[in-house]
């Protein structure tokens, strides 16, 4: 499986990390009320979807930059990916 890396192009699939749902980005915040059972759902509770989800991969053997990858986990067809940063700034309206 070629994963089209944003800044490398077509990278082998075998030099990435696997970690789950993309949403996995989105940690809650530890300070806010009802954060332990937040975080209770954030680290158990995980969807597995038969068709297009957007996952997070790392480029372990690579620049070491996370991806949001885009892909229909029926017939492993790679959709699109991006950087997860990007995405994490877009969601934050452009705030580190």
């Amino acid at each position: 499986m070629l994963i089209p890396h944003p800044l490398l192009g077509l990278r082998d699939a075998q030099e990435f990390t696997y970690l789950g749902d993309a949403r996995l980005i989105d940690r809650p915040d530890g300070m806010a009320e009802g954060a332990e059972a937040a975080f209770a759902e954030y680290v158990y509770l995980r969807d597995n979807p038969a068709g297009v989800h957007r996952e997070l991969w790392f480029h372990e053997q690579g620049d070491r930059s996370w991806l949001i990858v885009t892909r229909d986990t029926v017939t492993h067809e790679i959709l699109g990916a991006e950087l997860a940063r990007n995405v994490a700034l877009a969601a934050n309206g452009g705030e580190a």
